[in-house]
């Protein structure tokens, strides 16, 4: 017979790890009303979807697709394609390119280290089209090779023509490709995912700001990167730490400078004060005992599977149910290890969660005599039969 174990713990309801599912499709945690055309917001801690408004509709992502180009500098930089210290010349063409600019002169050599921060603090566009020409040869052949990596890496709505975002027919980003990569910038480099939080950058001699409203309101940002042009409008790829706890947001399409500032920073403060992560299980924390049928101990203790970390609307807490599933007694013989049953996490409107539940030990089955021992002693006394 199934045997059902609910355990009091004071949580909500959610949906789980991204990894057993993907980030695309899945359902959002909460809604919040946006004048962003374009929102998602993910918990990193579980990867989870908080909110989102048309997250999946390509739209020009403007200087936000230089978090492409950076991504494909990493790469290189950590295979050892690349190092820091390497040194790409400036084409007339990239010295000519029009809009944010680091101020590279034709030319001249200019370090990898350098063009970095000049793409991610100061968004310059003549240190991006440096960069392709420099890995690619020309900026045409990295903006093919950027669309290829972009797809390999899962970003499903992603086409690139320029290494800059500057406009361009076919040039184009999802909402969640853009989390989706800075989630990716800030998990898989960390060596170099600081610069995104350094306020101001250097170069000849022209001292530039970053363009990350939320880097100076003190509350826990530390990245990633802004975008503006007339048909993608005001745009923004943000990170927020705080308390160990880290939310990436992503808006476009905001009508000013100011909207972007605040409307990031309101739902970033929304997004943690709404929603939290709690770790239910640890992998081979105890969660029940199970008896044993015909085994040489009468019970063996079973343990979580695997870690259980959810995120959740804090109002959702009195709707959660968490239940071991498991048959009882369990048949003797017992690996180390063997899935015994599963923890399940029931909420209303949300889809349920499951990890396995393991033996802790091996129990072996009684001997011939042993056996008929112990059926003789279950049918006297009843109960587990060791």
């Amino acid at each position: 017979m199934l045997n059902f174990r609910a355990f009091g713990f004071f949580v909500l309801a959610t949906a789980f790890l991204a990894a057993l599912s993907g980030l695309s499709g899945t359902t959002a945690l909460a809604q919040v009303d946006t004048t962003a055309k374009h929102a998602i917001m993910i918990d990193m801690t579980t990867d989870s979807i908080i909110l989102e408004k048309d997250a999946d509709v390509p739209m020009p992502p403007a200087s936000m697709s230089k978090l492409m180009t950076i991504f494909m500098v990493f790469e290189r930089l950590k295979s050892g394609k690349l190092s820091l210290n390497d040194r790409f010349l400036v084409s007339r063409k990239a010295w000519r390119k029009g809009g944010s600019k680091m101020f590279v002169m034709v030319n001249t050599r200019v370090s990898v280290e350098e063009l970095l921060r000049g793409i991610i603090i100061q968004s310059g566009n003549d240190a991006c089209v440096v960069i392709a020409e420099g890995i690619s040869g020309s900026e045409d052949a990295f903006a093919m090779l950027m669309t290829r990596r972009a797809k390999e890496i899962g970003l499903a709505n992603s086409s690139f023509k320029n290494a800059t975002g500057w406009p361009a027919e076919g040039h184009y980003m999802s909402a969640r490709d853009i989390a989706t990569l800075s989630i990716k910038l800030i998990r898989d480099f960390p060596e170099y995912y600081s610069i995104f939080a350094e306020t101001e950058y250097t170069y000849g001699g022209i001292r530039q700001g970053n363009r990350n409203p939320l880097l100076y309101k003190g509350f826990g940002a530390d990245g990633l990167k802004t975008g503006h042009t007339e048909a993608s409008g005001y745009g923004l790829a943000s990170s927020v730490e705080r308390n160990g706890r880290r939310l990436v947001l992503v808006v476009n399409g905001l009508g000013s400078m100011r909207a972007r500032s605040s409307e990031s920073a309101r739902l970033m403060d929304w997004g943690f004060r709404e929603t939290a992560s709690y770790a239910l299980f640890k992998k081979g924390e105890e969660v029940d005992t199970a008896d044993i049928w015909l085994g040489e101990a009468p019970q063996v203790k079973l343990l979580a599977g695997s870690d259980l970390v959810l995120t959740m609307p804090r109002s959702a807490r009195r709707d959660m149910k968490v239940k071991a599933i498991y048959r009882n007694p369990v048949q003797a013989p017992v690996a180390a290890g063997a899935a015994i049953g599963r923890v399940q996490i029931v909420s209303p409107g949300r889809k349920t969660v499951e990890i396995p539940l393991v033996a802790a030990n091996a129990v072996e089955r009684l001997g011939p005599s042993g056996r008929i021992g112990a059926a003789v002693q279950y049918l006297i006394w009843g109960g587990s039969a060791r």
